[in-house]
């Protein structure tokens, strides 16, 4: 890293702070609340909620990895607590594409504690995404979500928010069937969302439901956007991680994932701005209302840093490195810049500004132009991700 890399005693100062607002989140006018058909009002801001979302899903992984940091015990009690809380209230919660994302922690705890009182829950899930949860032609994971089924549609977060779940269960649990299906998801994902022409990927995909309609389907408003993207960059070296003990180096499943990585890193290295940042819409300048996104910034210097510890990068043609020194010299710049607006992003309350308001599929880029922000649990998660990874460059 440069000269300007932050202080190790800085970098888990401000982790603390934004768990501190992570827990603390509040929805006070109600603006992003989710009233459901049904009377239900779901709050994907507020920590303390009797339903949960993906917002909380991402939260809790924040907290886990920086557990997994320090084994701070009361960061695994924050964690507990949750889980037992709504639990309690009975686990009121549709199954969707969303509400899966909190079992990537429940089964990471779960292998950590060993605590029964979680396997029925994940087993119970993991068995409806497996073999209930709608899927689209060719088997691809529906998008269904609270409000609506999204019919025929596959989003990139699907990886993140239920396909990682999966495969972590199946890893818990000794369910090998669930990993192979993770394997047919990013595939399958891959083929529909993957942009061979920018080495980005596309927010979703709609395979037409009109029998009279020639063509196959479309990516809706072809946005390559920004925190769609770093869902992937997080994910695909979390999940080579995961499955890396039962693959050889050749494994074609594996260079594929690698290969696709490394093409979308090597654009995101173009693409950020000099203050560090990811614009909301990759490739559409500031000036054009593409304003920039701290989410989907600490999600990138997560994904490029951790594919950099582990190796999965190699290196960067588009910068004429031929060595892999000289790559990781590359991303190691791209992850100072990211890394240092994170921190100067976080506020004195610790709240991660510049965050994007929860992005359902727009049919048009203005729709992601006009996307609010606000302070939200996955953007607090995000950069603690971001930052703890950071922190490992000091051990």
């Amino acid at each position: 890293m440069s000269t300007s890399t932050p202080h190790y005693d800085l970098v888990h100062q401000k982790i603390r702070l934004l768990i501190n607002q992570l827990i603390s989140i509040r929805d006070e006018t109600g603006e992003f609340l989710l009233p459901l058909p049904d009377g239900r009002i779901i709050d994907t801001k507020s920590w303390d909620t009797p339903s949960w979302e993906w917002t909380h899903g991402i939260g809790l992984y924040g907290i886990w990895k920086y557990y997994q940091l320090t084994a701070d015990e009361s960061l695994l009690a924050i964690i507990e607590k949750w889980f037992s809380a709504r639990f309690a209230a009975g686990g009121g919660t549709t199954k969707n594409i969303n509400t899966m994302a909190v079992f990537l922690t429940l089964a990471c705890v779960y292998e950590k504690t060993h605590n029964e009182a979680y396997r029925p829950w994940l087993e119970t899930w993991a068995e409806w995404a497996m073999y209930e949860l709608p899927r689209t032609r060719y088997g691809g994971m529906q998008h269904a979500t609270y409000l609506t089924d999204n019919e025929q549609q596959l989003w990139d977060d699907t990886l993140m928010m239920t396909v990682m779940p999966l495969a972590k269960i199946g890893k818990v649990l000794n369910r090998p069937e669930y990993i192979e299906e993770a394997k047919r998801q990013f595939l399958i994902h891959f083929t529909y969302l993957f942009d061979r022409e920018t080495g980005l990927f596309f927010h979703g995909w709609q395979f037409n439901t009109d029998p009279a309609e020639t063509k196959l389907g479309h990516n809706y408003a072809n946005a390559r956007w920004a925190r769609g993207n770093s869902w992937l960059t997080i994910v695909i070296p979390e999940f080579l991680e995961l499955i890396e003990a039962d693959m050889a180096p050749s494994d074609p499943f594996r260079i594929q994932l690698l290969d696709i990585l490394n093409m979308q890193c090597s654009a995101l290295v173009e693409l950020q701005e000099p203050s560090g940042m990811w614009r909301t819409l990759l490739d559409h300048p500031v000036g054009e209302g593409s304003y920039v996104e701290a989410s989907a910034t600490a999600g990138f210097a997560y994904g490029i840093l951790k594919a950099r510890r582990k190796r999965y990068l190699y290196p960067d043609l588009n910068q004429n490195n031929k060595n892999e020194a000289a790559a990781r010299s590359t991303y190691d710049v791209v992850a100072a810049r990211a890394i240092n607006t994170i921190l100067e992003n976080i506020n004195d309350s610790g709240e991660l500004l510049h965050v994007s308001f929860g992005t359902g599929m727009g049919d048009s880029i203005q729709f992601y132009k006009d996307i609010k922000k606000t302070s939200m649990p996955y953007g607090q998660a995000m950069a603690i991700m971001a930052l703890g990874e950071f922190a490992r460059m000091f051990i």
